[in-house]
């Protein structure tokens, strides 16, 4: 799916009451119908439903939902902050007909005003929509302050009102509503991506309005949503007279003392994802507990008792990758070195090989064009520099991933992808469950299995986040959410054959 940002959905608006034709207020009744459809076929509605509208469309979208559930027999209360002398056209419309159902509106001008909230209320937010520019203050502050204390249920059209639609570095948090679902026309909005105020839309919907489809197909936009069926396009079925060597031989260099579950995980996951032959580069007290618990695996021991230490024979692997677990000892440091020095081919960078290289800046000079790099906020900061909002990362991440003709996988809800050719990717699949150590660790293995098979970086970036994440969500139907571990990712995985 692509993801525009609020100026391409307000040109697409445009072409589209050209194009069709249709009237704005017919579009606008459009976009209300999808919302109350949506409301009634999944909300019990046995209760009082508050409406807060502005005046301007996005007040006009609530007014017209309002109407719709009156005359479907709902309590229905409608509350107004604005001028209403100065509403935009399609508002006035619809305020003409919620008057012709004989029902009052409350306007808002001081505190008093606002109703007395209950925990069976649903509250309808159609305060703001996208054209804001600066955050609430004043009486429109004061009511998001009341909404957000209600402790009852919340929808948002659109938008929740009071967050900017792309970037909310100068935005404040407390000024914008908490939805308990924000639904929203045509696409997502990437702010609902970004972790800064992408927790304020709660659960997002995208509802289709028919917004033209050839403006909509043709609007250049750097920024899409992984679907899986997209990513189920890109899989590669396997050959009939295939044998181990067609699928490749995945390098796994992790674990250190005490942290050899890295390695394991690590090369567990390559196993199950694919990779036809898989090794690990280990230091010698991970011997046994290696072949033990993935005896599938081939495996090299280092020159050191404790951490990673020597060098191998690095182009005889089809894909390498490095990082979790190693910890960052000065023998560590001259393997990864040699390794960035002498690869001829793309490699997955995760964990402690990212911390290596953000100790020592010249060294992502190093780095093999359309690597994979995994890090998580933390690690990318400590590599790029920290930045003034979850939006100023994400250009950061485009940057650099174009200017280094690398693949930047920033791990975290929505995990984005950078690629380069400036395209971003956002993933679609996982849950909260998965924030648990060795998470990442499956994902590097998944990633350096599918490079082995021949999966270009950017597919196995985009196949191994997505499906990870799926595996993730399959764990999630059958444990505790919180009870997720990352072999259980791993588990899953291989329930889903998904690849």
């Amino acid at each position: 799916m692509k993801i525009l940002t609020a100026e391409d959905i307000r040109r697409a608006d445009q072409i589209t009451l050209i194009n069709e034709p249709i009237a704005s207020i017919d579009l606008m009744e459009r976009a209300a119908t999808a919302c109350f459809d949506w409301i009634t076929a999944n909300l019990q509605l046995n209760q009082r439903i508050i409406v807060y509208c502005g005046t301007g469309n996005n007040g006009g979208d609530g007014l017209a939902i309002a109407r719709m559930l009156f005359q479907r027999g709902e309590d229905v209360q409608v509350y107004c902050i604005g001028d209403i002398e100065k509403s935009s056209p399609d508002f006035k419309i619809n305020l003409q007909r919620w008057n012709k159902l004989n029902k009052p509106i409350h306007l808002i001008s001081a505190i008093a005003d606002l109703p007395e909230h209950h925990i069976a209320d649903l509250i309808v937010d159609a305060l703001f929509g996208t054209g804001l520019s600066r955050h609430l203050s004043g009486i429109a502050a004061e009511v998001v302050s009341h909404v957000n204390q209600a402790n009852a249920e919340v929808i948002s059209i659109d938008l929740p009102s009071g967050m900017f639609p792309e970037d909310n570095a100068d935005n404040t948090l407390d000024t914008i509503i908490q939805a308990t679902h924000t639904l929203t026309f045509q696409t997502a909005k990437l702010a609902f991506l970004l972790a800064d105020a992408g927790e304020k839309a709660g659960n997002w919907h995208v509802l289709n309005i028919g917004l033209d489809d050839d403006f909509i197909q043709h609007c250049k936009s750097s920024y899409h949503l992984i679907e899986k069926s997209a990513c189920e396009a890109m899989v590669k079925p396997r050959k009939r007279f295939s044998h181990k060597g067609t699928y490749g031989h995945s390098l796994i260099v992790a674990g250190s003392k005490g942290k050899i579950g890295a390695a394991v995980l690590a090369t567990g996951a390559a196993l199950k994802a694919g990779s036809g032959l898989v090794s690990s580069f280990i230091p010698e007290c991970g011997y046994t507990i290696l072949q033990s618990t993935v005896p599938e695996a081939m495996c090299f021991t280092s020159q050191s008792e404790d951490h990673i230490s020597g060098i191998l024979d690095w182009n005889q692997f089809t894909s390498i990758a490095v990082g979790p677990g190693i910890g960052t000892h000065s023998d560590t440091i001259r393997t990864v070195i040699h390794l960035l020095e002498n690869s001829k081919k793309p490699l997955v960078l995760d964990a402690d090989a990212l911390n290596i290289i953000a100790a020592q800046a010249d060294l992502l000079n190093l780095i093999p064009k359309n690597s994979i790099l995994t890090p998580h906020p933390k690690e990318f900061d400590r590599l790029f520099g920290s930045s003034a909002s979850a939006y100023a990362r994400l250009v950061k991440q485009q940057t650099i991933a174009k200017r280094h003709n690398l693949i930047i996988i920033l791990k975290g809800a929505y995990t984005s992808i950078a690629c380069p050719d400036g395209k971003i990717y956002f993933n679609s699949s996982g849950n909260t469950g998965m924030a648990t150590g060795g998470s990442g660790d499956v994902l590097t293995g998944i990633i350096a299995a599918l490079l082995a098979q021949a999966y270009k970086p950017d597919h196995a970036a985009l196949l191994g986040v997505y499906f990870h994440g799926d595996a993730g969500d399959a764990a999630m139907r059958s444990i505790l959410q919180q009870s997720i571990t990352a072999s259980d990712i791993v588990t899953f995985y291989i329930k889903l054959g998904a690849l």
